[in-house]
């Protein structure tokens, strides 16, 4: 059948529908809802009328429902934007009230999360208070109640609010309590709390990174890897990861870091957080620093950030490095010096991957010399002769340059190892000789009428007769 067929069809059929008049009933919810639109229009060219207006889609409800609750949301907001603080927490402190039955668990949940996040995006001090009576009413009103979850959410809030500010003191304690609420009665984690117990952990983990201590780093790292009963946020495991890789990279224990590294990254990017432009230079750091050929670039998680503008530094340093290009790695250190260097960890570390291809720069160099001068490495490198002079000491502490520094002159004289080997050689052929001579004279001569027989074959016969030469003597 067509389409113009099945209209003729339905053109022929009379179809009745019966509405009920609801008008009457309907009339109260359809005014509220007018006026609380009406307000909304108004919030841009008149808050105050509109603060007003709000208020007044509250009061026109008989009983506490959802255009009440959007209407003191509304109000508050406006109230604590224009400094009308008192007002903001006594109309907060009546939207507390909403939440127990007006409205459903998951809508309060989510407006109370994001009326928090609001008042907390504050960069004013005068603020401050205000904020903290906000947490106050709200940790209080879940206290004693079934819905823990909120509770757990809310000092999580609380406690990142304390962070921002750098209230360690605050936070400090916040963080004993969360760690508390985590806990079963016998003091042991609660596994159905895991999640809530890894955000603790990010928190303080935060807090103690800013603060430089490392023992408490490392202490966070292993209790945090004990987690297993959770389903945390990819941000949440990226500055968990984060906090590991700088772990390692403290103890020179490169290959972990750059495992911790990549994983944190993943996370971040995975999360969306501009973290993850930072962790991917740490990357690129421990990826120098492990002596690794394999460019940080090369994986499929990285590859599209190898052109980007904020990394784009990093990228030509470690492809410097990776080629043993020195003077293209100290240009590309120098010109974006700022960038590079205004990060305190890369800060730390990059003093060490300098000094890496500084030294493989100088063994390539002194290679086929047997002597040089300190001023001549210096200028090939173009670095300074105290750090040619140190350089240099570490190698042959090492026995990486088997040579001696001649300071007052600035000189080096590199040995050759062939003679070296036979020096060793023949100090070893020598020490079995008089083994023997010594065998032979407290022992049994081994000679007919008293002269002395050396069967060593590893002895020259010129020093054989010595030998025997000299037995004759002493005999």
């Amino acid at each position: 059948m067509s389409d113009d067929d099945f209209m003729l069809e339905s053109d022929n059929e009379d179809y009745e529908f019966d509405y009920e008049d609801n008008s009457e009933e309907e009339s109260p919810d359809v005014d509220i809802e007018n006026r609380y639109y009406n307000a909304k229009q108004m919030k841009a060219t008149d808050p105050q009328a509109a603060i007003n207006e709000f208020l007044e889609v509250v009061k026109a409800e008989k009983e506490k429902g959802d255009w009440g609750f959007k209407g003191l949301k509304q109000a508050i907001k406006l109230e604590f934007k224009m400094k009308q603080l008192d007002k903001a927490i006594e109309h907060y402190e009546e939207l507390l009230t909403y939440i127990k039955s007006a409205v459903t668990r998951n809508y309060s949940e989510k407006s109370i999360n994001n009326m928090l996040d609001y008042i907390s995006s504050s960069n004013d001090t005068e603020d401050m208070p205000c904020m903290e009576k906000f947490y106050d009413l709200t940790l209080n009103a879940f206290t004693g109640t079934n819905n823990e979850r909120l509770w757990l959410k809310t000092n999580i809030k609380l406690a990142k609010l304390w962070l921002d500010r750098k209230e360690y003191a605050r936070l400090t304690r916040n963080v004993r309590t969360l760690y508390k609420a985590c806990q079963k009665s016998d003091g042991s984690d609660d596994p159905s709390k895991g999640t809530y117990l890894l955000e603790v952990y990010a928190i303080e983990i935060q807090m103690y990174s800013e603060l430089s201590n490392n023992q408490k780093l490392k202490d966070l790292f292993k209790a945090a890897q004990r987690v297993r009963s959770a389903v945390p946020h990819p941000k949440i495991m990226g500055i968990i990861r984060e906090c590991g890789g700088k772990m390692h990279m403290s103890q020179e224990n490169w290959e972990e870091a750059n495992s911790d590294f990549f994983e944190s990254f993943r996370n971040y990017d995975e999360a969306g957080s501009l973290q993850r432009i930072q962790v991917l230079k740490y990357l690129v750091l421990a990826a120098m620093l492990m002596k690794t050929k394999i460019n940080p670039f090369e994986s499929q998680e990285t590859k599209p950030y190898r052109s980007d503008p904020r990394i784009i530094a990093m990228t030509d340093l470690v492809e410097a490095y990776q080629h043993n290009d020195i003077h293209r790695y100290e240009a590309i250190l120098e010109k974006n010096k700022d960038e590079i260097l205004s990060d305190p960890f890369i800060r730390m570390h990059i003093d060490e991957v300098t000094r890496n291809i500084r030294t493989e720069a100088l063994l390539k160099l002194i290679k086929p010399f047997t002597r040089f001068t300190l001023e001549f490495i210096a200028k090939q490198l173009r670095i300074s002769i105290p750090e040619v002079t140190e350089i240099l000491g570490f190698l042959i502490l090492d026995k990486k340059v088997n040579g001696k520094i001649n300071q007052a002159k600035g000189t080096v004289q590199i040995e050759s190892t062939t003679d070296a080997e036979m020096k060793v050689k023949a100090i070893q052929e020598w020490t079995r000789a008089l083994e023997k001579v010594t065998r032979s004279m407290f022992n049994d001569p081994g000679s007919e009428g008293g002269k002395l027989t050396i069967e060593d074959p590893s002895v020259s016969g010129r020093r054989r007769r010595a030998m025997s030469d000299s037995w004759d003597f002493f005999r």
